[in-house]
């Protein structure tokens, strides 16, 4: 364990003999998960550079973009965690400062190593929340756990949206090659298009996981990724009602390897699937980007807080997550990447859960 650069950018990194995974000290991102056995990283890594959320200046770094999500993307990697937002602020909290997804993305953190892991802590002074993250890496495993706790440091109740943006790129994540599981039930295609009519997926449409309907006729399977040369589009998917546990798995034939989340479903009921393959053509994505974000959260789609709030809840599920005032609320949750040789003994991959953590 130890402070480490990745991307030219300061990081804290853990590492057993199966896994490396790297954490960002400004923006929070675990950006990293390597396998060592295949030397594979799963994240997502930006085709574009990486740069310190405190060095970003819109005028001197037009290369990321003038929307709202510029600042993000300028030092996104990886994981990212959308708190208390998840989506756009509205024009009046843009015009206050707030960016896309929120301030854990961008604030610094401070890292502190305890009891064989790692501690991360932040205040959002906008927000007016506290965040941890504790991540342990134990020895010899192939699961990294990770625990978060919010404080509301106001005297108010609020809803807040919390939500887990882990996202895929390659060479993990291929055109029509990797493969996804969830026990996913009732979904649907966000609302609003944004892709400015160029993907596929059928607007608003309700579906059941995993076949998302297309615009024209027919449906996509979403348990692989497309084999299109441009496409994009969200959906959400309200993941089994009867589990414990909720997960999604993601595995790439070439490596055999298996790499997904496992958590609580009460803490994070809906999975958030967003796609971009080749379809952005501004700036910073310049038509170039392959990517899939898994997104497991309090809330179905990214969206204002207003639009959050007035939503109130899918498909009979709440939509956000409720902090009293100046109490805590704490999550626990787990990475994994793991070859296919070494559960072959155990159950199938496709419906292997098998994996526990504290």
């Amino acid at each position: 364990m130890g402070v480490t650069s990745y991307r030219n950018r300061k990081a804290y990194e853990l590492s057993n003999d199966k896994l490396t995974a790297t954490v960002t000290a400004e923006g929070g991102h675990i950006a990293s998960i390597v396998h060592k056995g295949t030397g594979v990283n799963p994240l997502w890594t930006p085709i574009w550079p990486s740069v310190e959320p405190s060095a970003y200046n819109a005028a001197k770094h037009p290369e990321y973009g003038t929307g709202n999500e510029a600042k993000l993307l300028a030092g996104i990697l990886g994981h990212n965690l959308c708190l208390d937002v998840f989506g756009p602020p509205s024009e009046d909290e843009l015009a206050a400062g707030l960016s896309t997804h929120g301030e854990a993305n961008i604030v610094s953190y401070a890292i502190t190593e305890e009891n064989g892991g790692v501690a991360m802590r932040c205040i959002l002074p906008q927000a007016g929340l506290q965040f941890e993250r504790v991540l342990r890496l134990p020895p010899g495993s192939d699961v990294l756990l990770i625990r978060e706790t919010v404080t509301n440091l106001s005297a108010c109740d609020r809803p807040i949206a919390w939500t887990q943006h882990a996202t895929l790129g390659p060479p993990f994540l291929e055109r029509g090659v990797t493969q996804f599981r969830a026990p996913g039930t009732r979904s649907r295609v966000v609302e609003n298009d944004f892709t400015e009519g160029r993907g596929a997926q059928k607007t608003g449409a309700d579906f059941d996981w995993p076949l998302c309907p297309r615009k024209d006729r027919g449906h996509f399977d979403l348990r692989v990724y497309t084999a299109d040369a441009v496409s994009g589009g969200f959906t959400t998917t309200l993941l089994d009602p009867q589990r414990e546990r909720a997960f999604f798995l993601a595995y790439q034939p070439k490596w055999k390897l298996l790499f997904g989340y496992i958590w609580k479903r009460t803490d994070f009921p809906w999975l958030g699937r967003w796609e971009e393959n080749h379809l952005r053509t501004h700036k910073p994505w310049n038509g170039q980007s392959l990517t899939l974000g898994m997104e497991f959260g309090a809330s179905p789609f990214p969206e204002t807080r207003r639009a959050m709030i007035d939503r109130g809840s899918l498909f009979g599920v709440p939509g956000y997550r409720w902090l009293p005032a100046r109490r805590s609320a704490t999550v626990a949750y787990c990475a994994f990447a793991v070859t296919r040789e070494a559960i072959a003994d155990a159950v199938e991959w496709d419906g292997w859960t098998g994996l526990r953590f504290d």
